[in-house]
């Protein structure tokens, strides 16, 4: 049966906790607010309703507005929009960005868990540990928005905070994991609350004399050219793009450049990109959760010829044959995946780059 609404403002708080708690119990990555739909969670990459009435354009007002301030209500009236964070204790973090659609606002809450997560426990290749004991150079982490980006990130940044003792600033919008001081220092702005932008804080970050910087996304030109320039002068520099390949997130950083700076910011990337990291969340054969399959490229003098000559192109053949060095390409590591009974071939080949090479490799397996 359907729980009803016909709550007050003042109820809506109880309700939005509710809400979101369920969201953790069910073991959901997200809570879904929208206008016309029942309040809704993901739970395996799918969209599933809860047993709540159908969302009315007040109830998701009173429950978004339920839980931020008066100055986030006013950016988010003069915006439009509003990225923020939201924590319920001994539960999770949230984080949490408003939009208006037709109107209307609309809401999404990601569940960030308070606990860190170990790099041993998300399935990642050994070999991309090795990149905390980097002393500079740029390391992105890419994928589609929900492909466990952001918990790579975190992962990282423990095992540096660990064993080594370093200076650690963090821009990220809105904070997701938080750090306690280990080995290193560690200081977190969040976009909003500590500083205006990305490009802003990016700006500052090197009179805090940091070692160690996190991106929490390379947005635009600036905060790129920024990243690129502390990653030459000896700082590690970890990010995200939304790109699906290694190849594409080369592309995609040049490209956002005019064609008179594209050559030099090549040369950048050959001297000071370290890694990619592209990743995919998959669901995993048995129905029981999902299996992360990751694509890596390090910077091998091939690769780093290829980025210099603009053959993007061939980047992922250099990635191919690279096995010595840990690398792997996305379509290799699904064909692992799915010889090893992790997830099927028809989610191998739905998510796979070249479905004919896919097909090949698992024909000579089977």
């Amino acid at each position: 049966m359907d729980i009803q609404y016909g709550f007050t403002q003042a109820d809506a708080m109880v309700i939005m906790d509710e809400l979101l708690k369920i969201t953790v119990e069910r073991n959901a990555s997200d809570l879904h607010l929208v206008v016309g739909f029942k309040p809704a969670i993901r739970v395996n990459g799918e969209i599933v309703p809860l047993e709540y009435s159908i969302l009315a354009p007040d109830d998701v007002k009173n429950l978004v507005y339920s839980i931020i301030n008066e100055e986030q209500q006013n950016r988010l009236e003069k915006d439009w929009e509003l990225d923020f964070s939201y924590a319920i204790h001994g539960v999770a973090r949230y984080r949490c960005n408003v939009m208006i659609q037709r109107g209307t606002l609309a809401a999404v809450f990601r569940a960030v868990p308070f606990v860190l997560p170990s790099f041993d426990d998300l399935g990642l290749p050994k070999e991309i540990k090795k990149l905390c004991d980097l002393s500079r150079g740029l390391v992105l982490v890419t994928g589609p928005t929900g492909s466990g980006k952001s918990t790579t990130l975190a992962a990282l940044i423990d095992v540096i905070n660990k064993t080594r003792s370093m200076n650690i600033v963090t821009i990220e919008d809105p904070i997701e994991f938080l750090h306690k001081h280990e080995k290193s220092t560690i200081r977190q702005r969040e976009i909003g609350m500590d500083t205006h932008s990305f490009a802003t804080a990016l700006r500052h970050v090197l009179r805090h004399d940091p070692d160690v910087i996190l991106i929490g996304e390379m947005r635009d030109l600036e905060s790129i050219s920024i990243a690129l320039t502390a990653a030459e002068t000896g700082h590690l520099v970890l990010s995200t793009l939304h790109t699906q390949t290694a190849p594409l997130t080369i592309s995609r950083i040049v490209d956002i450049f005019s064609n008179d700076r594209r050559q030099q910011v090549r040369q950048q990337l050959a001297g000071s990109l370290k890694a990619v990291i592209s990743q995919q969340l998959l669901p995993a054969m048995d129905g029981k959760g999902r299996v992360v399959a990751v694509e890596y490229m390090v910077d091998s003098p091939a690769v780093r010829n290829l980025i210099r000559d603009g053959k993007d192109h061939q980047i992922y053949n250099a990635i191919q044959t690279g096995h010595n060095l840990g690398m792997q390409t996305m379509d290799s590591a699904l064909v692992k995946l799915c010889q090893s009974r992790k997830i099927s071939k028809e989610t191998a080949l739905e998510y796979c780059i070249d479905s004919a090479e896919v097909e090949r490799m698992l024909k000579n397996w089977i």
